[in-house]
């Protein structure tokens, strides 16, 4: 098993990207905590090296599948999120530069990275990775899913995924495309 941050991560998100079966054009949104990553309660030890660790491993994937990264902030900054502009055209932005202490050190990380960043207070991804217990949901469309990770830690952080797929309506007699599932 690959033991750095960066290759942690990078199993992470290439299983999700898999698993969630995301292609070119889709938005997956992470929420990451470092301070658990160090393996220390959420919020109380932001780390900027972790940050750049983890969120190269990311973007360096999801460059190479065309899909977009969109990087939630702490609750400081009420979990809005950073985003490449050319996704956000359907979302509010939000006028905010994102600090390892107010905003968090990963969402730092993708605003001083991206090409054209931007800040979303709210966005409808299509799938996420939640380290740390960040809480993304807010941030998924619906219907959001549980995907089981195998790489499921990165460092001292536990990481949740989700995917989404589209609602099912009509009731019990409704005829369902089963490859939406």
């Amino acid at each position: 098993m690959e033991k750095s941050l960066y290759g942690q991560a990078r199993l992470t998100i290439e299983e999700i990207i898999e698993k969630a079966g995301l292609g070119k054009g889709s938005i997956l949104v992470i929420g990451c905590s470092t301070s658990e990553i160090a393996g220390s309660r959420i919020g109380t030890n932001s780390a900027p090296e972790i940050a750049a660790s983890v969120f190269a491993a990311f973007y360096e994937c999801a460059n190479e599948k065309g899909i977009y990264l969109a990087v939630q902030c702490c609750e400081h900054l009420n979990r809005a999120v950073v985003i490449e502009r050319e996704a956000a055209r359907n979302f509010e932005v939000v006028n905010v530069i994102p600090q390892p202490k107010a905003g968090g050190s990963m969402a730092t990380q993708a605003y001083a990275t991206f090409e054209d960043p931007v800040v979303a207070e709210e966005i409808k991804a299509d799938a996420g990775i939640d380290i740390g217990f960040t809480l993304i949901g807010m941030h998924l469309k619906k219907v959001a899913v549980p995907v089981r990770l195998e790489n499921n830690r990165i460092g001292e952080a536990l990481v949740i995924a989700a995917r989404t797929r589209p609602k099912f309506i009509g009731g019990a007699r409704a005829v369902y495309d089963e490859t939406m599932l």
